[in-house]
C-alpha cells in the first residue's frame, strides 16, 4: 500500500514537472523542471527495483545532459533577459501534432499484446551489462560518444560565428 501511494506521488510529480517544462515561459526554469522530471523518473526506476537504471538516469541525464543544457542557457546572451519574447506562434500546430502522437501511442499500447517473463533477474545482471558495453557493443558505444562530441563542437562553432 505504501509503495502504491509513493508511486502515485512520484508519478504526479513527474507529470506535473514535465508539463511545466513545456509551459513555463523562462527557458532556465524549464531546464530546472526538466531536472526534476529526470529525478522523478530515477525514483520510479528505484520503485521498480531497477537500481542500475536509476543510477544511470541520475549520472547521465541529471549529471551530464541537464547540466549541459543549463550551462548552455546561462551562456547564451539573449536567453536570460527578461524582455525577450518567449512565445511560439506555431503552438496550435504543435498541439495538433502532440495530440496525434499521443493518440497513436495510446493505440499502440492498447493493441499490442505485451508478453511478460516470470524468470528472476540473474544476480550478476549489472556485470553482464558492463561486460557487454566494453565487449560486444564497444564500437556502437564509442560511435555514439564521438557523434555527441562532434555535435557539441559544431554547436559551439555555430554559436561563435554570430559574434
Amino acid at each position: 500500500m505504501l509503495l502504491q501511494i509513493l508511486f502515485w506521488l512520484i508519478s504526479i510529480m513527474v507529470l506535473s514537472s514535465a508539463i511545466l517544462v513545456v509551459t513555463v515561459r523562462s527557458m532556465f526554469h524549464a531546464a530546472l523542471f526538466l531536472v526534476a522530471t529526470f529525478f522523478g523518473v530515477a525514483a520510479l526506476y528505484i520503485l521498480l527495483e531497477a537500481e542500475f537504471l536509476a543510477v544511470v538516469q541520475i549520472l547521465i541525464y541529471v549529471g551530464a545532459i541537464a547540466t549541459l543544457i543549463i550551462f548552455a542557457i546561462m551562456l547564451s546572451r539573449n536567453v536570460m533577459r527578461r524582455d525577450i519574447r518567449a512565445a511560439n506562434d506555431q503552438w496550435f500546430a504543435g498541439m495538433i501534432v502532440a495530440a496525434m502522437l499521443f493518440l497513436s501511442l495510446v493505440f499502440i499500447l492498447v493493441r499490442t499484446g505485451w508478453r511478460t517473463v516470470t524468470t528472476a533477474v540473474p544476480p550478476d545482471a549489472i556485470s553482464r551489462i558492463g561486460q557487454a558495453l566494453v565487449g560486444n557493443y564497444v564500437l556502437p558505444f564509442e560511435v555514439a560518444s564521438v557523434l555527441l562530441l562532434v555535435g557539441m563542437v559544431g554547436a559551439i562553432i555555430i554559436a561563435r560565428e554570430r559574434e
